[in-house]
């Protein structure tokens, strides 16, 4: 399938798709809305499907890189739902390495963030990517099924399974006890909290356009934060000035990004959302603040 950018679709219509992405919708309402974009001998059908993710291009390290060593392992959650899997990337050389838990999109563990867990193993990194879908059997292989999935998982119990997996990874005996959290969208909500929660036990965190802790919350915050935002994301953006205002009140490390003219899920190279530079730059940003912070 041939690559499409945000720019050849109108904003309505990928407003729309985020929608119905984040369960606002359902699949049957989503097309009836988007039939008035089907002109031109262009189906509704067909522009659905260039709207879907194409997981083929997620792949920019391969699993069998010499580079990396990557398997799935299983962590104990007892205040969560008993257990999480995930996908673990590691250096194929070396005996102790700073760790980053990679935190998924409301979709569950889909190629692309086991792909970002591999981009980090190839900079030197543990990463470990939990699936918070796993008390409902995991990521089904398909994102619309996942989305459903995702929203029958108790989210405070997704929540305390995340927490789980995190303090495990710090805790691993080829890990540092240097530890980092990335995560997009959903994921970027859970950095937030995470660093809420965890304290002086997460040394960096990277959220990319998540939802903001509320100011309450702020002065548990101990980690550094760096904050990637979409420049055409409203409902995300909305609690920018809050959080950056309570952030500065508590005087926090952090450093704010917002990448203009850019859609939410910019970093995700499998959607017509991605925006390669925007997604480079963001990148180069979070693996120079996880050198920083963690090495």
């Amino acid at each position: 399938m041939e690559r499409k950018t945000a720019d050849q679709y109108p904003q309505e219509l990928l407003d729309l798709f985020h929608e119905y992405q984040h369960g606002d919708m359902d699949r049957r309402t989503f097309m009836n809305s988007i039939a008035k974009f089907a002109v031109g001998g262009l189906t509704v059908a067909a522009i659905f499907e260039s709207l879907r993710p194409n997981y083929a291009w997620a792949q920019t390290v391969k699993a069998d890189d010499p580079d990396i060593k990557v398997g799935y392992e299983t962590v104990q959650s007892p205040q969560g739902n008993g257990s999480i899997k995930g996908y673990l990337a590691r250096p194929a050389k070396g005996k102790k390495f700073p760790a980053i838990i990679v935190i998924h999109e409301n979709r569950g563990l889909n190629p692309y963030i086991e792909d970002v867990a591999r981009r980090l193993a190839k900079q030197g990194y543990l990463a470990y990517a939990p699936d918070g879908l796993t008390s409902v059997g995991g990521y089904p292989g398909d994102d619309e099924k996942g989305a459903a999935a995702f929203r029958k998982v108790d989210g405070m119990k997704m929540f305390e399974d995340f927490v789980a997996a995190a303090e495990w990874l710090k805790k691993r005996p080829d890990s540092t006890g240097k530890l980092g959290a990335i995560g997009f969208c959903f994921g970027g909500g859970i950095v937030n909290q995470l660093a809420v929660r965890l304290g002086k036990d997460l040394s960096a965190g990277v959220a990319y356009y998540g939802v903001q802790p509320g100011a309450s919350d702020v002065p548990k915050i101990e980690a550094p934060l760096m904050l990637h935002y979409a420049g055409n994301d409203q409902r995300i953006d909305a609690g920018i000035p809050a959080y950056e205002a309570a952030l500065k009140a508590n005087k926090k490390k952090y450093e704010l990004f917002t990448y203009d003219g850019t859609q939410h899920g910019f970093h995700n190279d499998t959607t017509p959302r991605y925006d390669a530079t925007a997604a480079k730059l963001s990148w180069d940003r979070s693996l120079e603040f996880f050198k920083k912070n963690l090495r």
